[in-house]
């Protein structure tokens, strides 16, 4: 199954047949009592969230670009930002589907508990998503501001003030001066912005992650009010998000462990930083969904977009990994890794529920391929 195909490893490749969702894309109906919005699988964030905010609804959660699918986005556990806030996964309250049988199955939170849990977070392992209702909330306006040149002592020292000083708080460092370039703060309460914070300076001027980039692509900055889903995602509908041509990996550790992971990847600055773009640096909420990255503990994520040279970042990842490995970090499910599957599958305690879910719903594994049969099914 294929979403919006912003995707850096081969969990949606296939030797046979691909299905893209890319033609569902319409709003099914809002709840306005039950507060939930059910759309087509195929819808985009960039799609829905203007609709929603134009019927005074707002989603709790964006991830840096609104240009990814809803399915996709909920099935490999795709995240925002925020102490509180769960990832966009959590915001579902319902699937329907079609598994290979051409049978359709409806799961909600409400009726379906573990099997929904089980579901929610699904890999493409189970059937074709068709449609989903997430839960949604009034409207609200948010201010976003920019800080320069965080102290990396200041980073390890105050790292709980600065991720409480916003509702979603973004990290980005090029592991390189003992310094966090720039501090993202996405606020939807008061903030007094001083020009200084933990040492860093409050920008001037728009920026974007990566510096010597145009922050025409990215959303408005300087405390400008403006709605929810022009300020919750990093970039803007219509423009290239991020750096375009890049790779990129992902690590989640648990948030207790949030400074000693940073530290342990600064180590590395000289075998990483000739290669990277950019790192951004998020905590997320735990939650309760069985594949999800963040299941059943709150967690940091050290995010690595790479320049396109997959050698070099092949020789580099083995050795983040083994730096993190005493967090038992989990990648994210759309980046790059290579994370032994053995190594993998411990780190997810429903592992063995989750197989027979999948086998439940694809008795014939229509649906595998070779990245799920090789990280997951071949235990």
């Amino acid at each position: 199954m294929l979403g919006t195909r912003h995707c850096f490893n081969s969990i949606a490749d296939s030797r046979y047949n691909l299905l893209s969702l890319k033609p569902m894309h319409d709003v099914v109906s809002i709840d306005a009592a039950a507060r939930t919005v059910t759309v087509e699988a195929g819808v985009t964030y960039g799609q829905l969230c203007p609709y929603l905010d134009s019927k005074g609804f707002a989603l709790h959660n964006l991830a840096s670009l609104p240009h990814i699918s809803i399915a996709g986005a909920m099935t490999t556990a795709t995240h925002g930002s925020g102490e509180k806030n769960g990832n966009l996964a959590t915001a579902v309250a319902g699937i329907e589907m079609l598994t290979a049988a051409g049978d359709e199955v409806k799961l909600s939170r409400q009726a379906d508990g573990e099997m929904f849990r089980g579901a929610v977070a699904g890999l493409g392992a189970l059937g074709v998503i068709t449609r989903v209702t997430l839960d949604i909330q009034p409207s609200y306006t948010m201010r976003q501001y920019v800080y320069e040149n965080l102290p990396l002592r200041q980073m390890q020292d105050h790292f709980d003030e600065i991720q409480a000083s916003g509702y979603s708080v973004s990290l980005f460092t090029d592991w390189q001066n003992k310094r966090i370039n720039e501090l993202w703060i996405k606020c939807r309460d008061a903030f007094a912005a001083p020009q200084e914070l933990f040492g860093a300076r409050l920008a001037a001027k728009n920026l974007h992650p990566i510096a010597e980039l145009s922050a025409e692509n990215c959303t408005a900055q300087m405390g400008v009010p403006g709605p929810w889903y022009e300020r919750l995602p990093h970039f803007r509908m219509g423009f290239t998000p991020s750096a375009g041509k890049e790779l990129q990996s992902e690590y989640f550790v648990p948030r207790r462990h949030a400074v000693e992971a940073i530290l342990a990847v600064e180590r590395l600055r000289e075998q990483v930083s000739p290669h990277l773009l950019i790192t951004e640096i998020r905590t997320i909420a735990a939650d309760d969904l069985w594949m999800s990255t963040a299941y059943k503990r709150a967690s940091v994520a050290i995010h690595f977009t790479w320049k396109p040279d997959w050698p070099a970042v092949s020789r580099v990842l083995p050795m983040i990994e083994r730096e993190l490995g005493p967090f038992e970090p989990r990648p994210h499910w759309g980046k790059l890794f290579t994370m032994q599957p053995a190594v993998l599958r411990h780190r997810y305690q429903k592992l063995g529920e989750f197989i027979r879910l999948a086998a439940k719903y694809d008795p014939k594994a229509k649906f595998r391929n070779d990245f799920l049969d090789t990280n997951l099914f071949a235990g």
